[in-house]
C-alpha cells in the first residue's frame, strides 16, 4: 500500500473513531431518544398524523405524550414499563446459568481444550469454530480465545498474529452464530418481541427464533474465516521473524482434575437431555403442547429455563470435581458476580424500555411503520434485495454504535413493524439485523473490545494500530458479508424455517 493510501485510509479510520467516540453512551443516547419522541408525538399530533391500520381497518393518530393525559400515563407506567420490558426478566436468569458456568472454570478450559486438541491441519478452522462457539458465555473469548490463538499459532510455526485474527474473526464476525443459545438471543428476542406488539400485541418471539439458521451459519463463518486466514491473511503476513509475547498462563495442559470434571459435566449434560427427551419426544410426553405439537410446547417457550438448567447443572459438577467450588458460598459467589456485570445492562434497558413504550403508546411506530412500508412496497425490490438492504443497514450503523442491543432496541421499532406488514416475520428482520451487527464488529473502531484487540496485536507487532487491525481484518469482514448474504438469500427462497415455528413469512 502506497504513503498517500495508507494516510488517506488513517484519515479515514480516524474520522469513524472520532465520530463513534463523539457519540453519548448507549443509555444517554436512549434517554435523548426517549425525548425526542415525547416531542415529535406532540408536533405529529398538532398536525393531525394518522394511518389506516392494515389489521382493524380503523384510523390510527398519533397521541401526545406531552398532553395532560399523556404525562399521567407516564407517570403510571414508567415503572412498569421497566420491569414488564421483555428481555430483562430472560436476560437475568440467562446469565444465571452462564455466570455459574463461567465461574467455575467449565468453559475456560473447554475452549482451552477444544484449541488445543485440534490436529495442526485443522487448527484454524477449530480456532474460528471455538470463536464462535465462545459467545454462549458473551466475552470471555476475546480475553481468553484470542491471545491462546497466537501461542497456538506460534508453537507450531505459524505467524501469532494470523491465530489471533482467526480468533477474532470467529469470536467477533461470528458474534451472532452459534451451536448453543447464549445470553445474546434472549436479549434480541425480547426486543424483537416488544417491537412485534406494536403491530400485534399478542405476538412472542422465542429466544430460539434464529437457531437453525445461525447454528448452520456456524459452520459457513468457520469455513470462511479459515479460507481468509490460509489464503489472504497469513500469506500477507509471511514468516514471523521475531520472538513475542511470552506464552499465556491459559496455554498451560489441561490438568487430570480438569479432564474428570470435564467428563463428569458431559455426562451431566447427556443425562439432562436425554431426561428431557423421554418427557417430550412420546406423544404423551408432558413438555409437549396442548396440541401434542413441539413448536407450541413449554420445552420451546421454556428454552431460557432449560439453558439454566443445563449451564447450572455441568458448571455445579464441574466447580465441585475441580475443587474451585467448595461450599454454596462459592456457587452464590460466582452467581452474584455474573449479575454484576449486568449493572451496565440494568441501567441501559431502563431508558430503552422507556423509549420502546413512548413508541408504543404514541403510535408513532405504526405510523412510521406503515408509511414506511407502503413507501417500500412502491420500490418493489422483492424480499431478497429488501433483506440485503437492511443488512448492510445493520452494518453500517455497527460502526458508529458498537452495541448490539442498543442498536437493535432503536432499529427494531421502527423496522419490525415495518416487515411485518410487508409480509416477513420478526424474526427474519431479526436474523438480517444480526447478520449486519457481526460482520463489521472486526473493523469498527467502536466495538467495546477494539482496544484490547490492538493491544494484543502489539505483543507481536510494536508498531500495531487501529489502521492494522482493520486491515489484517477487513478480508475477513468482506468475506463473511458475502458469505452471509448468500446464505440468508439461499435462505429465504427455499423458505425454511429460521428456529422452532419461525417461519420467513408473516400473515400481513
Amino acid at each position: 500500500m502506497s504513503s498517500n493510501k495508507a494516510s488517506r485510509l488513517e484519515r479515514i479510520l480516524g474520522a469513524i473513531e472520532r465520530a463513534g467516540n463523539a457519540l453519548p453512551q448507549p443509555a444517554t443516547l436512549f434517554l435523548l431518544f426517549a425525548g425526542f419522541v415525547l416531542l415529535v408525538s406532540a408536533l405529529a399530533a398538532t398536525l393531525g398524523a394518522s394511518v389506516i391500520h392494515p389489521g382493524t381497518g380503523e384510523t390510527e393518530v398519533v397521541t401526545n405524550l406531552l398532553s395532560a393525559d399523556g404525562i399521567r400515563w407516564i407517570i403510571s407506567n414508567l415503572v412498569t414499563n421497566y420491569t414488564g420490558f421483555a428481555p430483562l426478566g430472560i436476560v437475568m436468569v440467562a446469565m444465571l446459568g452462564i455466570g455459574l458456568a463461567e465461574s467455575s472454570g467449565l468453559i475456560h478450559t473447554a475452549l482451552r481444550l477444544l484449541v488445543m486438541s485440534a490436529p495442526p491441519r485443522l487448527l484454524t478452522f477449530v480456532v474460528v469454530l471455538a470463536g464462535v462457539l465462545s459467545n454462549v458465555a458473551g466475552d470471555v473469548g476475546y480475553v481468553l480465545l484470542i491471545p491462546l490463538a497466537a501461542v497456538m499459532f506460534l508453537a507450531v510455526g505459524r505467524h501469532p498474529i494470523a491465530g489471533m485474527a482467526a480468533a477474532f474473526a470467529g469470536v467477533s464476525g461470528g458474534f451472532s452464530a452459534n451451536l448453543l443459545i447464549g445470553a445474546i438471543d434472549p436479549l434480541l428476542a425480547g426486543l424483537t418481541e416488544e417491537a412485534a406488539r406494536i403491530i400485534d400485541p399478542t405476538y412472542t418471539v422465542n429466544p430460539a427464533a434464529n437457531y437453525y439458521f445461525m447454528a448452520v451459519s456456524t459452520f459457513f463463518v468457520a469455513a470462511a474465516g479459515t479460507l481468509v486466514t490460509e489464503w489472504l491473511v497469513e500469506p500477507h503476513l509471511g514468516p514471523y521473524q521475531e520472538e513475542g509475547g511470552e506464552a499465556e498462563a491459559s496455554s498451560r495442559e489441561i490438568t487430570p482434575r480438569e479432564r474428570r470434571g470435564l467428563r463428569r459435566a458431559g455426562l451431566t449434560v447427556l443425562a439432562l437431555f436425554v431426561l428431557v427427551g423421554v418427557v417430550t419426544l412420546p406423544a404423551d410426553g408432558f413438555l409437549r403442547g396442548e396440541d401434542g405439537r413441539l413448536i407450541s410446547s413449554p420445552l420451546i417457550d421454556g428454552v431460557v429455563v432449560l439453558l439454566l438448567v443445563v449451564a447450572s447443572a455441568a458448571g455445579l459438577v464441574y466447580g465441585f470435581t475441580t475443587g474451585r467450588f467448595k461450599s454454596d458460598r462459592d456457587v452464590l459467589s460466582g452467581m452474584t458476580n455474573s449479575m454484576r456485570t449486568l449493572a451496565g445492562y440494568l441501567v441501559l434497558v431502563f431508558f430503552a424500555a422507556q423509549f420502546v413504550a413512548f413508541f408504543r403508546e404514541s403510535n408513532l411506530g405504526l405510523v412510521l411503520a406503515v408509511t414506511g412500508a407502503e413507501a417500500l412496497q412502491a420500490l418493489n425490490l422483492g424480499v431478497v434485495p429488501l433483506v440485503l438492504s437492511f443488512v448492510l443497514l445493520a452494518a453500517m450503523m455497527n460502526m458508529l454504535m458498537g452495541s448490539a442491543s442498543a442498536k437493535w432496541g432503536v432499529m427494531a421499532p421502527v423496522f419490525v413493524p415495518m416487515f411485518m406488514l410487508l409480509g416477513f416475520s420478526p424474526e427474519l428482520s431479526q436474523a438480517a439485523f444480526r447478520v449486519g451487527d457481526s460482520v463489521t464488529n472486526l473493523i469498527s473502531p467502536m466495538m467495546s473490545f477494539f482496544a484490547l484487540v490492538i493491544s494484543f496485536f502489539e505483543r507481536y507487532d510494536k508498531r500495531a494500530g487501529v489502521g492494522t487491525v482493520i486491515a489484517t481484518m477487513l478480508p475477513y469482514s468482506v468475506a463473511l458479508f458475502v458469505t452471509w448474504a448468500v446464505l440468508i438469500a439461499v435462505w429465504i427462497l427455499l423458505g425454511i424455517p429460521l428456529g422452532p415455528g419461525a417461519g420467513i413469512n408473516y400473515p400481513a
